[in-house]
């Protein structure tokens, strides 16, 4: 048996650029910093609070305990943002995909179980995923190859069985550090090839998920 672990932002549902703007206000609110679209989405893969810690790293504010110390409230302030702007949308093709692919099918995603969960039931039918890894489920995110190596374990797989779709940088770092194949689907993204050099062959790098639907279905069968 084979399997295929999908991100679940960016990659199955159209949802990063709300985590973004929700990010970018509350960071912008409670420690008045400006952050691009860019280097979230380069830290994309991470639990929300260590990417507010490296935003702060970043920034030059490593050494200054004051804005370590607003973490927990900008990451409680996002959570809330993000609830009042989120449209949860499936990227083109990825429904009839998901569908479609006759092999054991995963989720891996950072977020909360609440969240995941309920961006699957409006999207997905959640039968149609054998294992769903979250946040709550990770003592350690990306570029930590745990995330990876936990639905290997659920899914009872070893690591040639299985292969990942992600689409930014930690995602490729996790996968190759897990000794799992991986492609990149960049979709909406604000990325490019270049982000990835080094990480992963360009011939493995796909505009979309829905670009990559043969590719998907061939590496199932």
């Amino acid at each position: 048996m084979k399997g295929i672990i999908f991100d679940m932002d960016g990659v199955l549902v159209d949802a990063m650029p709300y985590h973004c703007k929700a990010l970018q206000i509350a960071i912008k609110r409670e420690a008045n910093i400006d952050i691009d679209d860019r280097t979230i989405f380069l830290l994309e893969g991470m639990p929300a609070d260590e990417m507010i810690k490296e935003i702060f790293r970043r920034k030059g504010y490593d050494n200054n305990p004051y804005y370590f110390s607003i973490v927990d409230k900008i990451h409680n302030l996002k959570k809330e943002i993000l609830k009042q702007i989120l449209i949860v949308k499936p990227i083109d093709g990825v429904r009839e995909l998901i569908r479609e692919l006759d092999c054991l099918k995963a989720i891996v995603s950072g977020a909360a179980r609440q969240e995941v969960e309920d961006i699957i039931y409006k999207t997905f039918d959640r039968e149609k995923f054998d294992v769903v890894i979250t946040g709550d489920d990770l003592e350690e995110g990306k570029p930590n190859p745990d995330p990876f190596e936990t639905a290997l374990e659920r899914m009872n797989l070893k690591p040639q069985e299985a292969l990942v779709v992600e689409n930014a940088p930690l995602g490729v770092q996790a996968a190759n550090k897990a000794g799992i194949e991986c492609i990149v689907t960049l979709n909406n993204s604000t990325l490019t090839i270049s982000d990835f050099k080094g990480l992963i062959g360009e011939d493995r790098v796909f505009e979309s998920t829905q670009s990559a639907t043969d590719y998907l279905k061939n590496w199932c069968a």
